[in-house]
């Protein structure tokens, strides 16, 4: 499979290196991308990472915009202008540099957390947070879309021609 699932938190050694779970590598190495890209997510407090299949996405996404518009010079900015290409050594390790790491308060451990296409990097805190966050909308949005359902269904139930069918 290759997509970026679950979530792990590892600590930094002494050096600031932390280590790309296995799993996660396994899929930038079948990717072919050297090194690591890294931006700042544009929503959250965490860093979004990956290889050649998350930067061919923002070029698809980018190339929908008009070329010397604001909008694709403001989003290149805070996709390209922003990033990061890490290094990953031999045992599978990434130095985060201090300005990824302060976007995303990242002190002495991250969790690494898969998206699919890409993962994000998050201080482990934050991303409990987030994830409650996250369940309490999903819940949410999982209420309003069974009761619309149901709505939907009574009104074809009681719709004139209804009993007919």
């Amino acid at each position: 499979m290759n997509r970026f699932v679950s979530n792990f938190t590892n600590k930094l050694d002494s050096k600031g290196r932390v280590s790309i779970p296995a799993s996660f590598r396994a899929i930038l190495v079948t990717d072919g991308f050297e090194g690591l890209y890294v931006h700042p997510a544009l929503d959250a407090p965490a860093l979004d990472a990956g290889g050649n299949v998350l930067l061919n996405e923002i070029d698809a996404f980018l190339s929908t915009l008009s070329p010397y518009s604001d909008e694709r010079d403001q989003l290149s900015t805070a996709l390209f202008g922003t990033s990061e290409i890490l290094k990953v050594d031999p045992e599978g390790r990434v130095i985060l540099t201090d300005s990824v790491k302060g976007h995303a308060g990242i002190a002495d451990a991250v969790t690494f957390v898969g998206l699919g296409h890409k993962f994000q990097i998050w201080e482990p805190e934050s991303f409990r947070a987030h994830l409650e966050e996250a369940r309490t909308k999903v819940r949410d949005l999982k209420r309003a879309l069974g009761t619309r359902n149901m709505e939907q269904r009574l009104v074809q139930d009681i719709s004139p021609g209804a009993r007919e069918r």
